[in-house]
């Protein structure tokens, strides 16, 4: 017998619903709506002359090699962030899914990075990393190491990449701990009954049925390594040095609050939008082929 939910009023689901519509409303389709208008439209900063110039602003974002060497960076950076966020959080999923006493303690202990602000974990990692005052830094320098990411971009770039996936490897492993802890536990002992090693238990049952929880986490990586590292990247290296940091989403910024190219800043936020509308398509169109939802 299928329940269903009846309201006494039929204005009470929409009343309930009301607050969570005028957020999105106000903080997200609005200055979505801006950003699309300001994209075609040239006007000084403060706003006083505007005048519509159609796809100017589009042209001169897609022939500046700028963009081209900063839109290569940022495809780099995002893969390696997703990817270092997700292999050590399945890792500390499988440690703490096999733990028989104080797994809560542990899970609770991992998710503490999650509830950092990502300006204060971006801050975290730079006074660790910091040449002059930075234990890490220190440590990797009496080992003979040249570390410095205030003047060599390669150790910048590596940099905001460790501290990106470190924010989100809590997030990721809330999310394949739930997975392992529904996967029956009689598969596993059937399988072991059998013969099967740890190993290839992992590789024949427990990744394929992980398949729906990693392809999730795999898109929502990348949406937040395309977006949500702006607070890293900000408090660690600013995008520099020069700019071999700067992401596309901090060079929206760069250009329409630094530099004051408001229309080219809202041109690029929204080729940034299509972008990353086009690569979670492609997810789904070619790698949820391969996923088994049990």
């Amino acid at each position: 017998m299928q329940r269903k939910v009846i309201f006494p009023n039929r204005w009470l689901p929409y009343a309930l619903l009301a607050p969570q519509l005028v957020v999105t409303l106000i903080f997200f389709i609005w200055p979505s709506l801006q950003a699309l208008l300001m994209a075609f439209q040239e006007q000084d900063p403060f706003g006083l002359s505007v005048r519509f110039v159609w796809f100017d602003n589009f042209v001169m974002v897609l022939t500046d090699p700028e963009y081209y060497n900063t839109l290569v960076r940022t495809l780099v950076f995002s893969t390696a962030v997703t990817l270092l966020a997700m292999v050590p959080a399945l890792l500390l999923a499988l440690a703490a899914d096999a733990l028989l006493r104080a797994r809560s303690a542990y899970t609770t202990a991992l998710m503490i990075p999650y509830a950092i602000a990502p300006a204060i974990a971006g801050v975290l990692w730079l006074f660790m990393f910091n040449p002059a005052i930075g234990v890490v830094a220190h440590t990797l320098q009496v080992l003979g190491l040249d570390w410095n990411p205030t003047l060599d971009g390669n150790d910048a770039m590596l940099l905001v990449i460790m501290a990106s996936a470190w924010k989100q490897v809590a997030y990721n492993f809330l999310f394949f701990l739930a997975g392992l802890q529904s996967i029956p536990r009689s598969l596993l002992e059937a399988a072991a009954i059998d013969g099967a090693g740890p190993w290839r238990r992992f590789r024949t049952i427990v990744f394929p049925l992980l398949s729906p929880t990693t392809f999730f986490l795999l898109v929502v990586g990348l949406v937040y390594a395309f977006f949500d590292t702006f607070g890293v990247i900000h408090a660690v290296t600013a995008g520099g040095p020069a700019t071999d940091t700067t992401t596309l989403v901090y060079k929206v910024y760069t250009d329409g609050m630094i530099a004051l190219d408001l229309g080219g800043s809202a041109a690029q936020s929204v080729l940034l939008m299509l972008m990353v509308i086009g690569l979670t398509t492609l997810q789904f169109r070619f790698l949820e082929r391969r996923v088994h939802y049990s």
